[in-house]
C-alpha cells in the first residue's frame, strides 16, 4: 500500500491547490488512514478543499466519516453541503437520516434536492413524512424528487 503520509501533511500546506490535491489522493488511496485527515480538512478554509475532502472520504467508505459528514451538513457554501449529502447517499449510513430531513429546509433548492434523493437511498422510514411535506415545495423538482424518493420508501 502507498505511504500517504505526504498526503496527510500536504493537507495543512498554505497553497489551495496542493490541499486539493492531496485530499483527492487520500480519497484514491483506499487507505482508512485518511479518515481522520479528511475529516478535519472539512473545516479548512477553503470550501473546494472541504468539498474535496467530503468526496474523498465518500470513496473511503468508512462508516467512521459519518460524523464528521454531518456536522458538515451546516457548512455555509452549498457546494460543499451537496458534496457531503452525496458523501452521506454513497455512505447510506442511517445515522444521517434526522441530519439529511433538516436539509429538507435549506434555502437551496439543490441541497433540498440532494437530501431528498439521500433519504431516498438511506431506506429509512422516518424519512417518509418528512418527504410528503416537501410537496409543498415551490420548486418542481424538489416535489418530483421528494415523491420518488418517498415511492421507494412505501415499498421497503
Amino acid at each position: 500500500m502507498t505511504d500517504i503520509t505526504p498526503f496527510i501533511t500536504a493537507l495543512q500546506d498554505p497553497t489551495i491547490k496542493k490541499r486539493l490535491t492531496a485530499a483527492r489522493a487520500l480519497g484514491r488511496s483506499g487507505n482508512l488512514s485518511a479518515v481522520r485527515p479528511l475529516m478535519q480538512a472539512l473545516s479548512d478554509p477553503h470550501p473546494n478543499v472541504r468539498r474535496e475532502a467530503a468526496i474523498a472520504l465518500a470513496r473511503l467508505d468508512e462508516g467512521e466519516a459519518v460524523p464528521g459528514l454531518i456536522a458538515a451538513l451546516s457548512d455555509p457554501d452549498p457546494e460543499v453541503r451537496a458534496a457531503v449529502l452525496a458523501a452521506l447517499g454513497r455512505l447510506k449510513d442511517r445515522r444521517a437520516v434526522e441530519p439529511v430531513c433538516r436539509c429538507l429546509d435549506d434555502k437551496k433548492e439543490i441541497i433540498r434536492i440532494g437530501a431528498t434523493e439521500v433519504l431516498g437511498k438511506l431506506g429509512d422510514s422516518r424519512a417518509i413524512e418528512p418527504l410528503k411535506r416537501m410537496a409543498n415545495d415551490p420548486f418542481s423538482d424538489v416535489r418530483q424528487s421528494a415523491e420518488r424518493s418517498g415511492k421507494k420508501l412505501l415499498k421497503k
